[in-house]
Parts: C-alpha cells; structure tokens; sequence
C-alpha cells in the first residue's frame, strides 16, 4: 500500500505551493503520463504510453523501492514532475550503474526545481550505495534525447559528460526491400509459448558483447512478456535445431501511430548469436521483418541503436536501408 509523505528537499528554490512527496498510488501513473506528454513537444519524442503501460512497468520494478526511490514534484495539487533512481548490475559483478531521471514540465523549468531534483537523486543513490561492497565500480548514468537541452546543460554544470552516443534510425519505405537468404542450416519458426524463455535468454547472452554488459533480472522478464509491445506474431526468430541463433522482436505500436500519424513499425531487439555472426543472417531477418511490417500495412521501420555498437550494427542497419532519425546521448559521471 502506497502512503502518500511529504520529503524534504534541500536547496529546493522557495515557489509558493511547491512541495515534494513520494509516489501516492495509482492516480500517480496518470500524472506520470500528462508530466512526459507536457514535454513531448519541446524534448522532440514520440511518447505514446499509456496509465495502463505505466502501471504494468511500474509493478515490475527491479532493484527500486518505490516507496523511497521515487520523488513527486507539486504545485497546488498539480504533479509538475517526478524522479526515480534505481541500478542496475554488471555481469561479471563488479559494479552498478545508478539510473536516474527528473521529468519536469516545460513551463516549471528554469527556476532551480529540476537541480534540486537532480540534488536529491544523488542522494538517494549515495545512500543506497553505502550498502553495496567496496571493492565494486560505482557511477551515475543518464541516457538524454539531443532535443533536451536545458537538462542537458544541467547534467553538464554538475560533472557528467557524454561518454556514448546513439540514434534513433528510420526506414522511410518498405519499397525495395532486399532479398536476403538465411544462411544453410538456418529456419524461421513461428514463435511458440514455449520458445519465450529461450529467445529471451539468447538475447541477454548476445548483449553481453555490447559495451554495457548488465545482468538481466527476473523482472524485467516478467514485464516483457506482459507489455503491451510483446507481440511474438510479428517476431522473425531464426533457428539452428533447437537453440535460438538469432531473432528480431518486431511490434507495432498502435498508440504511437495514432497520436502521430504514423504507419511506423519498430525492428528491435535484434541480435545474433556468436556463433552466427558474419554469415548474413541479421540482414536476412531485418528483411524479413520489413516485409511482416508491411503486411500489416506499415510504411516504415524503426530501430534504436549504440552509434559505437561493436558489432557493427550502426553499417549494418545503414546498408538496411534506415538513416538517422534523431540523436541521443549517455552522460555518466563517476562517484567522487
């Protein structure tokens, strides 16, 4: 049960009415959803979740407690933004990374609410940290749209810096699209209930050779297979007998294309094994995709990617057909 307290928040500017408090139940997901559609515009992002996606992310939190890693920004009785912290493991156990984030409304920025915001996350996160070994890495890390340039230049005043940069990269048309054989040995499969565990879990074997290797928890499973953007009929998932070689986990996002007036389908969680790479069988799968998407009356295709990825990912998806979209940041900053 959520209890509704108010928090302290020192070196917050004096606005009349202002106040912070902790995360008051369920109505809190729809002021969650109205803070980040106040800023969709002016932080140039396509926000399309619902109080419902919010509810279901949020009953599947990992290594975050709600009742104290969550702090509301209030006006009257008006939510004008909010934080969370939580971290994340690496897999090899020898460091956290602390996540954060401050969502303000535009109208409320500029005036001192969003570093004391920031101010508090550091906190917390400090004081979880007290609990964790000595001996293991700890930083802060923020993943920041380009569009969102007075957080950016807050971060920036207070010691992060741009380690990574990505993109968000789109297909104008699924016109064209290439024929690419999947190699010998290699089959689609429609993907069945049973297949899920597998497909998930040669997903997070496959990330481990990216630059962030993070130790997947059991929630973030649990969330993945209840979203509303699981839709395994879409998923082109190749295989060598029985082990998953590689997969791409389409979907379609019906609130996104309505509120934007889209025909946007995304190709995401790609990812190939090992064992299987070099051989042509991403491009075989992302073709593959694009006309699944197309199928389903879609004219374009989607995709986030490392620009750094070192797979080659960012040649790849470029030769695919997808340019750049828009441009994101990683800001990181090391315990002091």
């Amino acid at each position: 049960m959520f209890v509704r307290k108010i928090i302290e928040v020192p070196g917050a500017p004096k606005i009349s009415g202002l106040l912070f408090r902790g995360l008051g139940g369920p109505e809190d997901y729809h002021n969650m959803q109205k803070i980040i559609l106040a800023s969709s515009f002016e932080d140039d992002f396509e926000y399309s979740e619902t109080p419902e996606d919010i509810a279901g992310y949020y009953s599947h939190l990992a290594n975050c407690d709600p009742h104290k890693d969550i702090l509301f920004a209030e006006v009257g009785d008006e939510a004008i933004g909010y934080s969370r912290v939580w971290y994340i493991r690496k897999t090899d156990d020898s460091g956290y990374l602390f996540e954060f984030f401050a969502n303000l409304k535009p109208e409320w920025r500029r005036k001192g609410i969003r570093e004391a915001m920031l101010a508090w996350c550091e906190r917390r996160v400090r004081d979880i940290a007290i609990s964790m070994p000595e001996n293991t890495t700890k930083e802060f890390v923020h993943w920041v749209g380009e569009a969102e340039k007075e957080w950016r230049e807050i971060l920036e005043k207070n010691g992060y810096a741009v380690i990574r940069h990505g993109f968000t990269m789109v297909r104008k048309n699924l016109d064209d699209i290439p024929d690419c054989p999947l190699p010998p040995g290699i089959e689609v499969r429609p993907v069945l209930p049973d297949h899920y565990r597998k497909i998930w879990d040669a997903d997070v074997l496959a990330s481990q050779d990216s630059w962030l290797s993070l130790k997947a928890e059991d929630e973030w499973y649990q969330y993945w297979l209840t979203g509303r953007l699981f839709q395994p009929e879409l998923w082109q998932v190749a295989w060598d007998g029985d082990r998953v070689a590689g997969a791409v986990q389409n979907w379609i996002d019906i609130e996104e294309n309505a509120k934007y007036g889209l025909k946007r389908g995304w190709t995401e969680n790609i990812h190939v094994g090992r064992e299987w790479r070099g051989k042509g069988l991403a491009q075989a799968l992302i073709a593959r995709s694009f006309r699944v998407l197309r199928d389903r009356g879609m004219e374009e295709a989607a995709l986030g990617v490392d620009a750094m990825n070192p797979t080659g990912a960012l040649h790849l998806y470029t030769k695919m057909g997808f340019t750049v979209y828009k441009k994101s940041y990683t800001y990181s900053k090391k315990f002091e």
